[in-house]
């Protein structure tokens, strides 16, 4: 008997770990737009252990190293769709081991200025010129970019601010390049606590006053020749979701809004996927950052501590439950939110969970201006998180709202 006849060695496989998982359909998520590469996610995802997010940093940080390699050579030779292409892929393979990475750590920096550096490598070789731009806030430089789509009348402008862990180059591959191609004009900005913002403000955290750094953004915007000051929009992406609403209930020059999702209240939201307020939990239960080393597996995995130490970092607290305390206040009270009266699309995912999908329904109800609400299911691909798994379809389903809705 022969052997048996395989097509290749690579197999549909992903983590049993719901985190790592979600972070590896994200990652796959962004092959329509040129993020990744169906067969190398797969590939990786065989080589990491499961939930093992030092094996996922090394495993992506020589992905892009190695895609990085292969498109200079392509460059050098002038191909230069396949460089620009090369180019956007490694940087997302860098940004994949950035979000890992522990963001006191030296090659959190590093991975994340390579993606950047591998985003503008790509961006030369694009027909949309991209401008690198840097606004300020407290001493603080917030990084931005401001892309003109070269199908457009340069009118209609799209402004686009991540969350959490997101960042300006994963914005672009999600809903800008959809975007660029329906005529928009970008702007991909920043706030305090950002991926971005840390990688140039090694002590920066998160703000609830998020307006600040917006209003710099929408004014840069307005100041540009040929914008339509009635056809700028603002999407917010996860945490982004929250801050867009935010700077939407205290800038009325923004005319259309786009939360995936509706964050509210931030507290809430957290809690609900930990089923605890951590803010309440007695001294003697508390830890620190320092404290982290000596938690046994047996009592945190190795992940979880990775994701509760860029927690406390990046909000800027010395304990556990003191960061739980401060997220309180990132929260949208009724009259900010009556105050956001420009047309809003209010889009989730029906896997997201009940206070996710709560929060989607207090905002249609408490918003000034009239809200088109819009679930995914699981149906479409798009159940999860910020659709990661057909963000194709996210973006169609934002973008033909928003053609509509600006003309």
């Amino acid at each position: 008997m022969g052997e048996a006849l395989e097509r290749g060695q690579t197999r549909v496989r992903g983590f049993g770990d719901p985190e790592m998982d979600h972070q590896l359909m994200r990652h796959l998520g962004s092959a329509r737009y040129g993020g990744a590469s169906i067969g190398e996610c797969l590939a990786a995802a065989a080589r990491i252990r499961d939930a093992d997010p030092a094996a996922w940093i090394q495993d992506f940080a020589e992905a892009g190293r190695r895609q990085c390699e292969d498109a200079a050579a392509r460059a050098a030779k002038g191909h230069a769709i396949s460089a620009r292409d090369q180019y956007l892929v490694a940087c997302n393979s860098y940004r994949a081991a950035e979000y890992y990475c522990p963001v006191d750590d030296p090659r959190h920096r590093e991975y994340g200025l390579a993606s950047r550096q591998a985003f503008l490598q790509a961006m030369q070789w694009d027909q949309a010129p991209c401008a690198e731009l840097w606004f300020s806030q407290a001493g603080l430089r917030l990084p931005a970019y401001h892309i003109r789509s070269a199908r457009g009348a340069g009118d209609r402008v799209l402004m686009i601010v991540s969350g959490f862990d997101g960042t300006l180059e994963e914005s672009y591959l999600a809903y800008g390049r959809p975007a660029l191609e329906r005529g928009y004009d970008l702007m991909l900005f920043t706030g305090p606590g950002q991926m971005d913002t840390w990688r140039f403000n090694a002590s920066s955290h998160f703000a609830p006053d998020f307006e600040q750094a917006g209003r710099q953004a929408v004014d840069y915007i307005l100041a540009q020749p040929g914008v339509d000051p009635r056809r700028v929009a603002l999407m917010g992406i996860s945490f982004g979701g929250y801050f867009a609403s935010r700077i939407a209930a205290y800038e009325p020059r923004i005319r259309a809004l786009i939360p995936n999702s509706p964050i509210i209240d931030l507290h809430a939201y957290m809690t609900s996927f930990i089923g605890l307020d951590p803010a309440a939990l007695p001294a003697s239960d508390d830890f620190s950052v320092a404290d982290l080393e000596h938690i046994p597996d047996t009592v945190m995995s190795a992940q979880q501590r990775a994701m509760s130490r860029n927690l406390m970092l990046r909000f800027g607290r010395p304990t556990f439950v003191e960061t739980y305390s401060r997220i309180r206040d990132f929260r949208l009270e009724p009259q900010a939110l009556a105050a956001i009266r420009c047309p809003s699309l209010a889009l989730v995912g029906d896997g997201e969970g009940a206070e996710p999908l709560r929060q989607w329904q207090v905002f249609q109800d408490a918003v000034g201006g009239a809200c088109t609400p819009r679930l995914f299911t699981a149906l479409e691909g798009a159940d999860a998180h910020c659709q990661v798994g057909n963000l194709a379809y996210s973006a169609a389903v934002a973008l033909d709202w928003l053609d509509e809705t600006l003309g």
